[in-house]
Parts: structure tokens; C-alpha cells; sequence
């Protein structure tokens, strides 16, 4: 069974959002993802300043068995991507909720976090 850390925000796509109290937010895949995926051997993310609304495609994970979209949970403004994952996109894999995060954005609309799914009905689901 994957972890699923109780703090977090999580989609029905295996996504997860850590919501800050500066109005960002941090996104990555779930660890119940990145074990479907196998081992992650690119990954593909969007431009700094990008503005991107909920439901659209942030970038692409591509390991051994697919190449899958990951989508924004909620919308909002790049303002970081994770550049060490251009070097050791493995991280998505050793450490899904940590070191392997794909993009932290401004919150456009904050109220979205709320209609996330919370750790129980997200481990429900998978």
C-alpha cells in the first residue's frame, strides 16, 4: 500500500498539492502514481510565469512503461519548477512528497484547495 501523507491535497488524477499559508502552493505525483508509472526517466514541466488554470496539463512524466500528463489540481501562476529533476528525474520515484515536486504556483483562485480530496478519500480511491 502507498503512503498517502494526511497534510496534503490530492486529485483523482494522482496528484498532490501542499498548500502554503503565502497563498503557493507546491504539486507532484502521488507515490501510488509514480509505482504505476515504473521508473520515471524524463520529465517535462512548464515555463516559470506560466498561468495555468485547473484541469490543464502541467507537463509530462515519462518512464519506462508511458509517458503520462500531470494536471493542475488547481489553478495559478508557475513560480518555480523543480530543476534538479531535469538531471534525476528518479526522484519522482524515491521521493514523490519531498524531493521529486514538480511546480510550486501562486494560488489564482485559493478557494479550489478546499474541493480537493483530503488523504482519506484520496487512499480510498487507490
Amino acid at each position: 500500500m502507498s503512503q498517502v501523507p494526511s497534510e496534503l491535497k490530492y486529485t483523482k488524477d494522482h496528484e498532490w498539492l501542499r498548500a502554503s499559508d503565502e497563498g503557493t502552493a507546491t504539486i507532484g505525483i502521488t507515490d501510488y502514481a509514480q509505482n504505476s508509472l515504473g521508473d520515471v526517466t524524463f520529465v517535462e514541466l512548464p515555463q516559470v510565469g506560466a498561468s495555468l488554470a485547473a484541469g490543464d496539463s502541467l507537463g509530462v512524466v515519462e518512464s519506462v512503461k508511458a509517458a503520462s500528463d500531470v494536471y493542475m489540481p488547481v489553478s495559478g501562476e508557475v513560480v518555480a519548477v523543480n530543476e534538479a529533476l531535469a538531471d534525476s528525474p528518479d526522484l519522482v520515484n524515491s521521493d514523490p512528497y519531498g524531493q521529486g515536486w514538480l511546480v510550486k504556483v501562486r494560488l489564482s483562485a485559493p478557494e479550489q484547495v478546499a474541493s480537493l480530496l483530503g488523504g482519506e478519500a484520496y487512499s480510498a480511491i487507490v
